[in-house]
């Protein structure tokens, strides 16, 4: 299965971690990591725990967010 979902890593001042938000799965979902490494090894192990749950309880997964670039910046790139 290869689904993409959105992670984004952000280092925490306050917490002195990384740490990581699969928007896609809702507001408080969240991870962390003493690293970037280990946060984005962390939050990869969670989707895969997330995706499992919803599949096994017949639920339906988010649809993922994609990129799209800006039409705006792609019209001022080509002038």
């Amino acid at each position: 299965m290869n689904i993409h979902y959105t992670i984004i890593i952000q280092w925490s001042e306050e917490d002195k971690c990384y740490v990581v938000t699969l928007p896609e799965w809702g507001e408080f979902c969240h991870t962390h990591g003493d690293t970037y490494e280990e946060a984005f090894n962390n939050a990869k192990e969670v989707l895969k725990l997330l995706i499992e749950s919803a599949l096994e309880n017949n639920e339906i997964l988010p649809k993922p967010q994609l990129f799209e670039p800006s039409v705006q910046l792609v019209e001022q790139l080509s002038a």
